[in-house]
């Protein structure tokens, strides 16, 4: 059985098991969290939400909180001595994914 979830404004694909990285949740290490955004749950039989599928949930473990690899962002203008650089690191959680139920 696998669901597509959604969180901070992207789209997931998880079975029971994954370990996905996905924008920053408030909650400690270890903690489990339960994620109501569901838009279709598949495997032999599959319900697709319009939008979300009603009392589906997938319950997620915070394994950890870290960032992501460093972006560079770069300005460049040619012929008038403008050049800008500048980093960014975007704070990720990493979550296990415990359960999968309708």
């Amino acid at each position: 059985m696998y669901a597509i979830i959604e969180t901070g404004g992207k789209q997931y694909r998880v079975q029971e098991g994954d370990v996905i990285a996905v924008e920053l949740l408030k909650g400690d290490a270890g903690d489990v969290i339960a994620l109501d955004r569901v838009l279709l749950i598949g495997g032999d039989e599959t319900t697709v939400g319009a939008p979300l599928v009603g009392g589906a949930v997938v319950n997620a473990k915070i394994v950890e909180h870290g960032r992501d690899e460093k972006k560079i962002i770069f300005r460049y203008h040619n012929k008038n001595r403008y050049r800008v650089k500048k980093g960014h690191r975007q704070p990720l959680t990493r979550l296990e994914i415990q359960s999968i139920s309708l």
